[in-house]
């Protein structure tokens, strides 16, 4: 998996920005991060054939559960393929490996303190979720389990910020695959055909994520140069830490945040009834499709522009700002012309409630836009994180969230629900739009005043 890297590296400096470089790294990465709701449905799938409901109310209250928890450390894949992208584009092999450990060094003493505090976890979301007898046991047993694969599954995403900063698509889609494919094998072996339930798909996460992790080492290893290695007082560098450890701050926050805005549609919308709550649910899987692939051109976005910031290289910046936001806006077009054509049969897939159907038919419109309207600030996103501009991210973030409960709360008295989906599309578009406004500013400051074009002085 190792054929991105055989060719010689340009200088730092100059290197060429073009589509087939943001497909590279754009459409592997796309399939990856399909994989994810592959396995999900998977796992669902076989603990749903185990013939108890309580087993099934555990799995989801367990993964809503380690899905937040792991939401908190997400910033080591982020962090670090911005940061590894720009020591590429200086052409610093040594602090690209000096990244690498230090984001894996924290990854692991972070996993093991998830370990450590599995049982007050387990005791808050369980009192938290409301969830008692069998399904709180059952979701007791598979996060106990579970749990033991933190230092690994942490690991992962710095193996995959270090791959990613390195535009190395490919073998980030092979990694994925590694673990997904590892994690649905086992979930069906372990689950069902060896019978052990709950607690197999539990152990079939574990034995995936410490797969992957090994694979992953490995590779990232065999790449290293050992002539270029870091010392130790480099990887320990108290100045490199604190940086890593503040854009992991401020990608922790703009994270939360955009949960919490999540959270409060969901909230905005129990407030009309069951029926409504329903449809939004539904809804909301329009603009969560969209974002697999958004997700992949973002990831382009942070590894171009990272290594452009690194390698002083303006125009190579400037031309990822264009061809990402190119391509996903055309695919976000797609989307939305895909969800307004076949919205009606999609949502007739996924309930059987008439009711249902036909209150979603009153939001389809709103739901189909989200791709276009959030397709600016993922790419916005992967810009600010390769650049690692991440406190005008956080920012942004909390001020389109403020927008966002405001809007809502005054729109959704007027309008009811179509009130609160017009906020949540002004929501995503806000978070973009100023993103991209600072955009110029920030990158005068980083290059100097431009003559014209994106750069050009605000």
């Amino acid at each position: 998996m190792q054929h991105e890297d055989t060719r010689p590296l340009p200088q730092a400096g100059t290197f060429e920005v073009n589509n087939r470089m943001v497909l590279a790294i754009a459409v592997p990465m796309t399939l990856a991060f399909l994989t994810t709701p592959i396995l999900g449905l998977v796992d669902t799938a076989v603990v749903g054939r185990l013939g108890d409901a309580a087993l099934l109310g555990g799995l989801a209250i367990a993964a809503i559960l380690f899905d937040l928890v792991f939401t908190t450390f997400n910033f080591l894949r982020s962090a670090t393929t911005g940061l590894v992208a720009q020591a590429m584009g200086r052409g610093d092999e040594t602090e690209e490996q000096a990244v690498f450990w230090r984001s894996l060094m924290i990854a692991v003493v972070a996993g093991i303190a998830v370990i450590a505090a599995t049982p007050l976890i387990l005791a808050g979301g369980l009192t938290f979720m409301g969830a008692e007898g069998p399904v709180a046991q059952a979701a007791g047993t598979y996060l106990s389990i579970r749990a033991l694969s933190a230092p690994a599954a942490l690991s992962n995403y710095a193996i995959l910020g270090y791959v990613l900063g390195r535009g190395m698509g490919g073998t980030g889609l092979f990694l994925q695959t590694v673990i997904n494919g590892v994690n649905i094998v086992l979930s069906i072996w372990l689950g069902l055909v060896l019978g052990y339930g709950l607690e197999g798909v539990a152990w079939a996460t574990v034995t995936a994520e410490i797969t992957g992790c090994a694979v992953g080492f490995a590779i990232i290893k065999w790449r290293f140069d050992p002539a270029l290695r870091p010392s130790w007082k480099r990887v320990i560098d108290r100045a490199s830490i604190m940086k890593l450890m503040a854009l992991n701050g401020d990608i922790m926050i703009r994270s939360f945040a955009l949960i919490a805005g999540f959270a409060w549609f969901t909230r905005m919308g129990a407030g009309f009834g069951e029926t409504t709550l329903a449809a939004n649910a539904i809804l909301m899987n329009f603009f969560l499709v969209a974002g697999y692939y958004l997700d992949g051109f973002a990831t382009a976005a942070e590894q171009i522009a990272g290594r452009a910031m690194g390698a002083r290289y303006r125009s190579a910046l400037v031309k990822a700002v264009r061809l990402t936001l190119y391509w996903g806006l055309a695919l976000a077009a797609v989307s939305t012309g895909f969800f307004l054509i076949f919205g009606e049969q999609v949502v007739a897939l996924m309930t059987t409630l008439e009711s249902v159907r036909a209150e979603a038919g009153n939001y389809l419109f709103w739901a189909a836009l989200t791709a276009l309207s959030g397709v600016l600030a993922f790419q916005m996103d992967g810009v600010y994180i390769g650049a690692t501009w991440s406190r005008d991210m956080r920012n942004m973030m909390l001020v389109s969230l403020a927008l966002f409960i405001g809007l809502s709360v005054f729109l959704a008295a007027h309008w009811g629900n179509l009130g609160l989906w017009i906020a949540f599309n002004i929501f995503l578009g806000a978070r973009g739009l100023t993103l991209f406004a600072l955009l110029p500013r920030r990158m005068n400051e980083a290059f100097g005043p431009a003559q014209s074009g994106i750069g050009r002085s605000a």
